[in-house]
């Protein structure tokens, strides 16, 4: 009954040895041992679900770092398997993951497996006619980790609209989602699409890679309203509750578990004067500024480091504010929201009002109300709003949003 469930849901989708230690996930609490989380299996671990479906075709992968079975490269995994590899198409951070955070990436030839890597993070964003000209199937094995802003899920967008005007079909090895238990924040105010955020969805979305496929066929909201062919091998012994561990750093900048947990609330401070701690090694679990010396205890001082962030907001100067390291991060798991209490107590600290939102006064990745996905958020805090009356003004889009995303659930 168990195997028809999953063959049900990869069918009814289909109509609607790289392994650096500097990659390696580091888990800063304690990992859950023996329990149903420690049975979960992803897409790609599942080989006898989808190599059929790969035997005789030439296949182009989107992939990176995290495309993992076990400790294994699943490009590496593939080759063995004797699939016929054609080209990679790579995310924002290069197929190898080593370029910083919005740093152009070329093509290139993989040096370790000589396949010719086509780069969707610089001159275009999408595969090309020409790069599917010679393709039969694309393979998406890229793990997210629950956020609006974070870039894989509109590269997922894109594959989708390139596979379909190119009459490809595309095959989605899904992952869970880290922060698949929190479902909050402001829903994006489509005048605000940018690279940031493309649909109209919540700072924290609660769903997987596949399950976004799914509600972008279903929702219309690709190009045109076209509809993408896919199919889904889904996570096996996964709810969205469950606690992950990723076992391979999804980016630079999120090189431990607590920096995942805590991305979803953090990244909003990118279009701030504030620091996450970019030019740390313990980045987006730390905020600070100069100008909030005497106020807080804590400091650090981002320097450049090659592969993570070469200029970081406030290079080599010393920053003073929160150490969240140590931070309970259960409590996202608890009450499934993002954490609005920074935000509002830094910009109640910091002494210059007027810089705390503008871009111009660092060289942070986005504009704060692109990230936030409405430019109320920023009024709000200005105005001295209290978090509950924030909350209050995210309704009736949440609750109607949570609605929507039960249609395209996979898992429990």
């Amino acid at each position: 009954m168990k195997l028809f469930s999953n063959l049900l849901i990869v069918f009814t989708f289909i109509f609607a040895s790289f392994n650096s230690s500097a990659w390696q996930i580091i888990d800063n609490q304690s990992k859950t041992t023996g329990s149903a989380e420690s049975n979960i299996k992803t897409g790609a671990e599942q080989t006898e679900k989808y190599l059929p479906q790969l035997k005789g075709k030439r296949i182009a992968m989107v992939a990176n770092q995290t495309s993992v079975i076990g400790k294994t490269s699943l490009i590496d995994s593939l080759r063995t398997l004797d699939v016929n590899l054609v080209k990679i198409f790579g995310p924002e951070h290069g197929f190898r993951g080593t370029a910083s955070a919005g740093a152009v990436v070329a093509d290139s030839i993989d040096a370790r497996t000589g396949i010719r890597e086509i780069s969707l993070y610089g001159k275009k964003s999408k595969p090309s006619k020409a790069d599917l000209a010679d393709v039969d199937l694309v393979v998406f094995d890229v793990q997210d980790v629950g956020a609006r802003f974070y870039t894989y899920i509109n590269l997922l967008a894109k594959v989708m609209e390139a596979c379909a005007e190119c009459g490809k079909e595309l095959l989605i090895l899904d992952r869970p989602n880290p922060n698949g238990f929190i479902i909050d924040g402001s829903i994006l105010d489509m005048k605000l699409r940018s690279g940031v955020g493309m649909f109209p969805i919540p700072v924290a979305h609660g769903m997987t890679i596949g399950e976004l496929a799914g509600m972008y066929n279903g929702e219309g909201w690709l190009a045109n309203h076209i509809r993408c062919k896919i199919m889904v091998i889904p996570v096996a012994n996964y709810a969205h509750e469950m606690e992950y561990v990723l076992p391979v750093a999804p980016s630079p900048n999120l090189n431990t578990q607590q920096a995942i947990r805590l991305y979803p609330s953090l990244c909003l401070f990118e279009g701030t004067i504030i620091s996450q701690g970019r030019g740390t090694h313990f980045p987006f679990t730390v905020l600070g500024s100069p100008d909030l010396k005497g106020k807080y205890g804590f400091s650090f001082t981002p320097v450049s480091i090659k592969g993570m962030s070469e200029t970081p907001l406030h290079q080599n100067k010393t920053c003073y504010g929160m150490d969240l390291r140590k931070y309970d991060a259960s409590e996202f798991r608890k009450n499934g929201q993002i954490n609005l209490k920074w935000l509002l107590e830094l910009y109640r600290a910091y002494p210059i009002k007027e810089k705390f939102f503008d871009s111009k006064q660092s060289n942070q990745i986005g504009n704060f109300d692109n990230l936030a996905g409405t430019s109320l958020l920023r009024k709000q805090i200005i105005a001295g709003k209290t978090e509950l009356e924030i909350r209050a003004s995210w309704e009736p889009g949440l609750s109607e949003f949570k609605k929507l995303r039960a249609k395209y659930l996979l898992y429990p």
